[in-house]
């Protein structure tokens, strides 16, 4: 039987005033004319989204959810080319170190998933600069919390550049000139337009990189609607992960905008792939990418307890039987 786990993205519906990414933009930045007062506005920014996020955790252990996406702006400028001598770290150890602590001490699966623009398989050579240096700043995020680095985050192939096979060599000369860490770090998800499902697994299998299977995208972007006989090879790429199989699930908007993302999740569409799934692994986390955030979740926990061919763990878990 497998253990289905649900998690959510980086900020809840049901908290007020919790965001955990409230930012500055440079421009803002540079009308502060004191700049150290500038940077510690900043630092009083990231402490706050800090501090959010750990109460976002709470509110998870309260509703016994155990899987969560971290937000990727926690800490606004951190990369500014204008701002390389602060040392953003420093004054946020104790806020990092407690979030860590937190989701330890809890068993809770944090993980991160970096905005569009970072691209590794890009042809020009400032862009991978940049994005290297996105995902060594959630490296040293992890790092700073005391959280094993190992598969935390999630990032699409890339762009199609007009040569969808060149694209996807160029990545893997680009992965062959990224730190290691950072390869540590990553795992890679087909996405809605460009990079199907046999697509990433050829990287996957590859470059031994677990792949994060969106069942959502792989319905709008697809070569064949056939998904299950891959499904054994996506498993495989976990075999080597400390952490369980990873899917994404959301459903479509509507029928116009089918690649957006609906404010809940459709509990049948979400069925339509568990129950192809079924004893192929023994814990498949399923992230939540809704609208409607922890809501969606709640929703969807309430609809799944109807069922008949579950088995209920907890708030957030459920068997399939």
């Amino acid at each position: 039987m497998t253990i289905i786990r649900l998690g959510y993205v980086a900020m809840s519906m049901e908290l007020v005033n919790s965001s955990p990414s409230q930012t500055m933009t440079f421009a803002q930045f540079q009308k502060l004319e004191n700049r150290e007062a500038a940077i510690r506005k900043l630092e009083r920014i990231a402490k706050s989204n800090l501090q959010n996020c750990l109460r976002l955790l709470k509110h998870n252990k309260g509703n016994d959810i155990h899987f969560f996406r971290l937000s990727s702006r926690l800490i606004p400028l951190a990369n500014h080319e204008a701002l390389s001598d602060w040392n953003y770290l420093q004054p946020l150890k104790s806020e990092l170190q407690e979030l860590g602590d937190f989701a330890k001490q809890e068993e809770m699966r944090v993980d991160f998933h970096p905005d569009h623009f970072v691209l590794l398989n890009s042809p020009k050579k400032e862009i991978l600069q940049t994005s290297t240096a996105t995902l060594a700043l959630h490296v040293r995020l992890l790092e700073a919390m005391g959280l094993d680095i190992t598969h935390r985050c999630v990032l699409h192939v890339g762009g199609g550049y007009n040569d969808k096979e060149k694209s996807l060599e160029r990545f893997i000369h680009n992965w062959m000139y990224t730190p290691q860490k950072i390869q540590q770090t990553i795992i890679l998800e087909n996405d809605d337009t460009t990079f199907t499902l046999p697509d990433t697994l050829y990287l996957c299998e590859k470059l031994n990189v677990p792949m994060v299977f969106d069942y959502h995208h792989h319905l709008a972007c697809h070569e064949t609607e056939e998904w299950e006989t891959q499904w054994a090879r996506v498993v495989d790429t976990w075999s080597g992960s400390p952490l369980p199989v990873k899917m994404h699930i959301s459903s479509p908007k509507n029928d116009k905008e089918f690649r957006s993302h609906a404010d809940y999740i459709d509990v049948d569409l979400f069925f339509q792939f568990l129950n192809k799934v079924r004893d192929s692994t023994p814990q498949i986390d399923c992230m939540i990418e809704a609208k409607q955030k922890d809501a969606a979740l709640f929703r969807l926990m309430e609809e799944v307890k109807k069922r008949d061919d579950v088995e209920i763990i907890d708030g957030s878990s459920f068997r399939l039987i």
